[in-house]
């Protein structure tokens, strides 16, 4: 062979849309004058160049030149370690090619897109939109799928409700919308609903759309009944009010003879209405030593009025992570109570303490968390879903806003019908947070931690029959 041929580095990392460069070093260890010709080959072949394409070289002299790599960002510029190689051939000695091999290693970017098909759907019992979910970054994706209104006057049935995509595919997820609510007769009524697409450590990513429901019966029909109902109505009162006088044609004598057996004029011809009762259990005077007077004072303390107590302010977290902070101004802290179904709101605990209950199987409806010297805090939630296929529960369609230390940060709900709580993720602003649950039926779970904000912290686990039991919170 009369070529030596070197890369730097071997390998290399490019961002897909970005570019690197890599050197090609030869030497000609022949004899004889060469030119050598370079050819890119390989599934990156397409995004290489080679400057300069080919080069000249005098015995035991050495050329340099430049592979230029500038994969897009498409799903063709697959995540991870990809070879590559630079066929040389010689011009005086074109059975002597050799092929150079290295690495080049494209990194991963995610980017979803997300359509409603149609974004309008109508309906009088339910409508069936699809949501298409592109996947054109370069990794797998993996996301669930649910969906709200405001005023939660839909129902939503997903299927499927999780989802794996891979790079350059799409995925039809099928929706069936229920209105909660029927309209018998009337005019068709807009719902604008979103069906947000959730991934790992990412806000929900929400499609909007609008479900038109119609009328049961067309108005035309429901103004018809109305009017034949006023119709009807309106004959029957004039009949009523206009019906003949029916005259009897009875012997006078006969009359007169009943005459004679009638009551006399001073009888009373209609029964009597009975008297009133008597009041029997008026309370006693407040003077025993006074008489005769029941009747005059009968109610006894009517006039009196009545003492209204103030309902005493609700003990929240925020009250108690202020009272925290007056103690120490500089510390970090966080409190938390939990709404338990059958008991209702629990007294606030701080900086580590068990909220909820442990071993009675009780669960956990809602949080209410307060912080102090991070930075405020987020949060959300996975729910119990009954309905669920996949042994998962659902995501709550949002975070909360970003809550300021000192103020109440709620997740979840204290309605009697509210789902509870199977996951609960949260973040703050600055330093760390950490979360040890224990989940119904098995043991307490390991302390986990994370860092501030977009770090995210997720206490309990995605198993919707196991909801969380009990919770401790530190920062």
């Amino acid at each position: 062979m009369s070529l030596w041929t070197s890369l730097e580095p071997a390998s290399a990392t490019v961002d897909p849309g970005g570019s690197t460069t890599v050197r090609l070093r030869l030497r000609n260890t022949g004899d004889v004058v060469d030119e050598y010709r370079f050819e890119p080959v390989g599934p990156i072949a397409p995004w290489t160049t080679v400057e300069p394409p080919s080069l000249r070289l005098y015995p035991g002299t050495t050329g340099t030149v430049e592979l230029r790599f500038a994969p897009p960002r498409t799903p063709d510029a697959v995540a991870g370690p990809n070879p590559y190689a630079v066929r040389i051939t010689p011009t005086e000695h074109p059975e002597a090619t050799t092929v150079p091999e290295g690495n080049l290693t494209i990194t991963p970017f995610t980017e979803v897109r997300a359509e409603l098909v149609p974004p309008v759907v109508k309906g009088r019992f339910r409508g069936r939109p699809k949501l298409a979910v592109d996947n054109v970054g370069n990794t797998k994706l993996t996301a669930s799928v649910s969906g709200n209104d405001n005023g939660d006057q839909l129902s939503y049935d997903i299927f499927p409700s999780n989802v794996q995509i891979e790079p350059g595919r799409a995925a039809f997820i099928k929706t069936t919308l229920k209105p909660r609510r029927i309209i018998w007769f009337g005019s068709k009524e807009q719902h604008p609903y979103a069906l947000n697409v959730l991934r790992s450590g990412t806000n929900p990513r929400p499609v909007e759309g609008t479900y038109v429901q119609k009328g049961f019966l067309p108005r035309w029909l429901a103004t018809f009944f109305g009017v034949l109902l006023a119709l009807t109505i309106t004959f029957v009162m004039l009949w009523i009010a206009y019906k003949p006088n029916v005259t009897s044609g009875a012997n006078p004598k006969t009359a007169e003879a009943g005459a004679t057996l009638a009551p006399s004029p001073s009888a009373s011809a209609a029964p009597v209405m009975p008297a009133a009762p008597a009041t029997t259990s008026a309370p006693p005077a407040a003077d025993s030593g006074s008489s005769g007077g029941g009747s005059g004072s009968g109610g006894g303390g009517g006039g009196a009025k009545a003492t209204v107590t103030a309902k005493p302010k609700a003990d929240t977290a925020a009250t108690a992570v202020n009272r925290l902070a007056k103690s120490d101004p500089g510390g970090r802290h966080v409190c938390y109570r939990a709404f338990v179904f059958g008991v209702g709101w629990q007294k606030p605990v701080c900086d580590g303490t068990i909220a909820g209950t442990v071993g009675q199987g009780k669960q956990i409806t809602a949080l209410n968390i307060a912080v102090y010297g991070v930075q405020g805090s987020a949060a959300t939630a996975m729910v119990h879903n009954p309905q669920s296929t996949n042994g998962q529960g659902s995501w709550l369609p949002k975070w909360t806003d970003i809550i300021e230390d000192g103020k109440d940060n709620y997740v979840g709900s204290s309605k009697s019908d509210a789902p509870y709580l199977v996951t609960f993720v949260w973040n703050v602003g600055s330093g760390q947070l950490c979360n040890v649950t224990k989940p119904v039926d098995q043991d307490w779970r390991d302390q986990s931690c994370n860092g501030a904000r977009g770090d995210l912290n997720t206490a309990g686990n995605f198993d919707n029959n196991h909801w969380i039991e009990a919770i401790k919170l530190t920062v």
